[in-house]
């Protein structure tokens, strides 16, 4: 008998204009996948109610430094600037395997907890071989859906940012390809975290994207944030390299020029905006409506947990807030009507789930509720006094909901959240992410004095 599960009687928002919403609807998962979505379902399965619940896809972050769990809130006020010098120079060079172990369980659980069931771990932290095991094996032990980044060292914000010489090393990339990733339709995939022109020499910059492709794994890069990268005209460099292509995901982009948007959507490219980040420590305006005039589809991500809160609710209203305020303001200025292109949370929901799967590279099989689909799903508590009543169930989510009211959270037709509680060792991950601070703590202070 296949394993069932059935969410019975919720508010079901598929986010598949095919399926489309149900007041009151039923979600039928066997073996992992979800095999109907309808208003009334007769099963022999594992019944979870969701009266009072709104049901929605798993969320997707599309760009997260996991392994910066272990130093939560250390840099509050950081701009960009000051985040290379506090956190790349700093702590960076201090992170021992255990370290990113720790960091990446707890961050993947804090992921889980908030409705994120697909993360991009975008892990510039492979100081040593053992590096990239640790976080690797902390994503498989959360049971999250994660496409793992593999990123350069950073031992040396002089070695790894100034123009660097020094390339992600391609054997132990395809050491990792090998023993970790000899599958692309697994729960965890793998991609590149390449640091792009500007940041490394043209030698460099060729040769990792050429050791992405030929691997057969997406590219993932930092381009146009802050005073610095914001003037490299980083995909324009690109393109005279000749490697812009539809296997790279462009991170912030927040000052690209109108070539550069035209660029990356002819050339297939997706765009990951992290919005709480960009507007408190100086990237830029998050450009979410521009990415959408160019004909992309962005998506939404938390970046770091050293300065912004690592939820996705908290994006969604960065985002919305930050795209309307400078529409509004430039329509009063010029005295005209706001355009019916307006942002609308309806469209924030879209935004952190179906598009999140489609710039991380797992569409076809998440971001929505649609049957064949592998069933990443979310339940958010609309009886709460923060949600509750319900008018709009889109705007409950993005607009109302917060991390309390997230209920229930299965990934891949595993339940991982029940009744508002993780199913995991939640006080042994903590305790590793605690002892991970105080050891880092120590090594820094013990740096500081030499």
């Amino acid at each position: 008998m296949p394993d069932r599960i059935l969410l019975r009687a919720g508010h079901v928002l598929s986010m598949d204009p095919a399926v489309g919403d149900l007041p009151q609807g039923d979600v039928l998962i066997e073996d992992g996948k979800i095999t109907a979505v309808e208003p009334d379902i007769s099963a022999d399965a594992d019944v979870l109610d969701m009266t009072g619940r709104i049901v929605i896809p798993g969320f997707v972050d599309t760009h997260r430094h996991t392994w910066e769990a272990s130093i939560r809130n250390v840099a509050p006020d950081a701009t960009l600037d000051d985040y290379f010098v506090d956190i790349l120079d700093s702590f960076a060079p201090l992170y021992t395997p255990e370290d990113v172990y720790a960091a990446n369980l707890a961050g993947s659980l804090e992921c889980l907890n908030a409705g994120i069931t697909t993360l991009v771990d975008w892990s510039h932290i492979n100081n040593t071989p053992e590096h990239p095991d640790a976080a690797i094996q902390a994503l498989t032990e959360t049971g999250i859906r994660a496409q793992y980044a593999y990123g350069s060292a950073n031992t040396s914000l002089a070695d790894y940012w100034f123009d660097s010489k020094i390339a992600i090393p391609g054997d132990d990339v395809r050491r990792i390809r090998s023993a970790h990733f000899s599958s692309d339709d697994g729960l965890l995939t793998m991609g590149l975290a390449t640091r792009g022109p500007g940041f490394c020499t043209n030698d460099v910059v060729t040769a990792e994207w050429a050791l992405a492709r030929d691997l057969g794994i997406p590219i993932t890069v930092h381009v146009a944030m802050g005073r610095l990268a914001g003037r490299f005209g980083m995909v324009k460099q690109l393109q005279g390299l000749g490697l812009l292509g539809p296997d790279t995901t462009y991170v912030h982009c927040c000052y690209f020029s109108e070539e550069e948007w035209q660029l990356v959507a002819d050339s297939g490219g997706t765009v990951s905006i992290a919005p709480q980040v960009e507007e408190q420590m100086g990237h830029g305006w998050p450009p979410v409506m521009k990415a959408i005039e160019f004909g992309l589809r962005p998506s939404l991500s938390i970046d770091v947990v050293t300065t912004v809160p690592g939820d996705m609710f908290t994006q969604i209203r960065a985002a919305f807030g930050a795209e309307r305020a400078r529409v509004n303001a430039d329509c009063w200025k010029a005295n005209l009507p706001v355009p019916a292109t307006m942002l609308t949370a309806r469209q924030m929901l879209e935004i952190a789930t179906r598009n999140g799967a489609h710039v991380a590279g797992v569409e076809d099989r998440t971001g929505s509720l649609t049957p064949g689909k592998r069933a990443d799903v979310v339940a958010i508590d609309a009886t709460a006094l923060n949600v509750a009543p319900v008018h709009d169930a889109a705007a409950a989510v993005t607009l109302s909901a917060d991390v309390s009211n997230v209920d229930t959270v299965v990934v891949d037709g595993v339940i991982r959240k029940r009744d508002g509680r993780l199913v995991a060792d939640v006080d042994r991950a903590r305790r590793l992410v605690q002892d991970s601070r105080d050891r880092l703590l120590a090594a820094k202070e013990a740096k500081s004095a030499a």
